[in-house]
């Protein structure tokens, strides 16, 4: 499942993502303290979201979570589309920028992919959010950033930061997704690798006895024996993200 970002009102939503800044204009406001906040519900709700995923995620279920009803909620946060947003968002808050490494631009942006992925990792519903819309939050913002700071010494133009970006951010999602598949993978469907792959080679050979023969160069690759899929994957987003790097 795919969701995107900005199915909300986007006033409500854009008002509530940068409730920070307007709150600091206000800080000589006097009241009694809300019996709720956001910043409660949204954390509560990334609490729900990272044991039971987005499709577990309902305002009934973070409510249950903050020992309240779902309705209570709706005065702070309109609906689950916005607060999925605010989610996506305070999320992003847990990547730090890279430290500054003079002369060795790379090094930055090394530890700024390992962030991002870091983050995705421990909240893997954040993949099934498209990146093809920004939530537009000041989290999400500092990560893009972030980034763009550490890449600014490379001097490329416009059009090529903007590829480079690009390909960064696919790169790290595209890693942390095989990661969290491949640790999901013999829970969810109830068989270890070993014993999927071993089914699959014997009745290949079966049936397709010139195998090697038709895809050489395939049978070539897979000469390596994978026992550690994670791993593999981790191997894998390490090489592509030093080959990148060079190309810049």
């Amino acid at each position: 499942m795919v969701l995107y970002a900005g199915q909300g009102d986007p006033q409500r939503t854009l008002a509530l993502l940068w409730r920070g800044i307007a709150a600091d204009s206000a800080r000589t406001s006097r009241g009694p303290k809300p019996a709720l906040t956001v910043d409660a519900i949204v954390d509560a709700a990334i609490t729900v979201a990272d044991e039971s995923g987005l499709d577990g995620l309902s305002m009934r279920a973070v409510g249950e979570r903050l020992g309240r009803t779902a309705m209570s909620l709706y005065t702070y946060v309109p609906t689950k589309r916005e607060l999925i947003d605010l989610m996506y968002d305070q999320a992003h808050a847990e990547i730090s920028a890279p430290a500054r490494s003079p002369g060795d631009w790379r090094a930055e942006v090394e530890s700024w992919a390992g962030e991002l992925q870091t983050c995705y990792l421990r909240h893997p519903w954040l993949l099934q959010v498209s990146h093809a819309r920004p939530v537009l939050g000041p989290h999400e913002q500092a990560v893009l950033e972030s980034i763009l700071r550490a890449l600014d010494p490379a001097g490329l133009p416009p059009a090529g930061l903007r590829a480079v970006v690009s390909s960064l951010f696919s790169l790290v999602r595209g890693s942390a997704r095989s990661i969290a598949e491949a640790r999901s993978a013999a829970t969810t469907t109830g068989t270890t690798d070993q014993e999927w792959w071993t089914t699959r080679a014997r009745l290949m050979r079966e049936l397709v006895p010139d195998f090697a023969d038709r895809f050489p160069l395939s049978v070539r690759l897979s000469c390596e024996q994978v026992t550690d899929w994670e791993q593999a994957a981790r191997d894998a987003f390490c090489d592509g993200l030093a080959i990148l790097l060079k190309g810049v």
